[in-house]
This record gives structure tokens, C-alpha cells and sequence, in this order.
């Protein structure tokens, strides 16, 4: 059997090969040497350790290195932004555990950056990359395509809008100014008040 013969996705407890003949991977199991899909998902075959996996559809999000993440800033201290890890931008699920991260503040933007609240208060959503993601989970918003998506006001909570270089605030006024992701993000948030929670 060939990828090709697959069929293109398979449901829990469809039959995928012998036991003889392949090995069970990721997203199967074997049962009287049989070999079948413990999830929906999308079959195929490595072809050389003959193993059956299956790419579960809308799997639970496993992180890890190089992955692009929503992030929400819980803290903010002197020399790191600790955050929790919401979502990968690849998954509409949440990351299992509400794994905590943090972003250094050699990681915040591209070249020196004085001060963490300067660039992110606590509550902001970031879209960040994972730079390690065992044993602790190290995050960067340098790039410029990564930083804050959704920011609330500090004096008010409401919703903080792009008005030039500056966040303003609709309901209050107050001018607010952080390390923005630009351009095209995935996952459809921006800091135009789209939040990804």
C-alpha cells in the first residue's frame, strides 16, 4: 500500500494495514496485528521505517521550536515578559496546561530596548516565535512581523485602536505605545481590536 492508496482522511477505527507489514505511528494503533486510526486525521506512509501515522484534523497544539504563538503578557519585570501561551496560529484549540513563557528583553524588538513596559503592558495579546520550547518556553517578538495584536487601555480596559505611530483609546483618549506586529499576520488578529481569545 502507497500513500496514493490511502484514502484521504480516515476516521477513528478505520482499518490502515497489518502489523506485519507496517509499523503503527503517531494517530494509530495496533490491535491483533492490525493496524488502525485512533483519530480523524489525514493518512500516510513513511516509506522508510514503514510506518502508518495519521495528522490528526484540529489536533491539540504541541509546541515547539520555530512555531508562531498568541501569547497574553502576564507580568512584566525588569529584564522579561512573562506570558501565558494561548494558541498556535496553526490551531483553533488551546495549548493544554496554559504553559507559561517568557519573552527576554533582548527578544522584545530589533535593537536596544530600555524598558519591557515600554513595549508591552500586562493583558496585551503578542504574536510571538518559539525559540525553545523544552524544557522552558522561550518566546521573541523581534522580527517586525511579530509583537502586540490587541492591546486595552491602561486607564479605561476599552480596546485600544491604531491612530499612526501611537494606540488610542475611543472611549477615554489616552495614547498608548507598544512594539506592534506589522504587516499580514496569521490567525486574523490585529491591534485593531480582533483578539484572538
Amino acid at each position: 500500500m502507497t500513500d496514493t492508496e490511502l484514502p484521504p482522511l480516515v476516521l477513528p477505527g478505520d482499518y490502515l494495514g497489518a502489523a506485519e507489514e507496517y509499523l503503527p505511528g503517531r494517530g494509530t494503533y495496533e490491535d491483533r496485528g492490525r493496524i488502525y486510526a485512533s483519530v480523524l486525521g489525514k493518512p500516510s506512509i513513511d516509506p522508510g521505517d514503514r510506518t502508518v501515522r495519521v495528522a490528526a484534523r484540529n489536533a491539540v497544539p504541541d509546541l515547539a521550536e520555530g512555531d508562531i504563538v498568541y501569547a497574553r503578557v502576564d507580568e512584566l519585570k525588569t529584564a522579561m515578559a512573562v506570558c501565558t501561551v494561548l494558541t498556535t496560529t496553526t490551531s483553533r484549540r488551546a495549548v493544554p496546561g496554559k504553559p507559561e513563557g517568557t519573552v527576554h528583553i533582548s527578544k522584545a524588538k530589533d535593537g536596544y530596548t530600555e524598558t519591557l513596559s515600554g513595549e508591552f503592558a500586562i493583558g496585551d495579546i503578542l504574536l510571538a516565535k518559539v525559540l525553545q520550547a523544552h524544557p522552558s518556553i522561550k518566546l521573541t517578538t523581534a522580527p517586525s512581523s511579530l509583537g502586540v495584536v490587541s492591546a486595552r487601555c491602561q486607564v479605561c480596559h476599552a480596546v485600544l485602536r491604531l491612530g499612526g505611530a501611537e494606540l488610542t483609546c475611543p472611549r477615554c483618549g489616552n495614547r498608548e505605545r507598544r512594539k506592534l506586529a506589522k504587516g499580514p499576520r496569521p490567525g486574523g488578529a490585529d491591534a485593531h481590536g480582533r483578539d484572538p481569545r
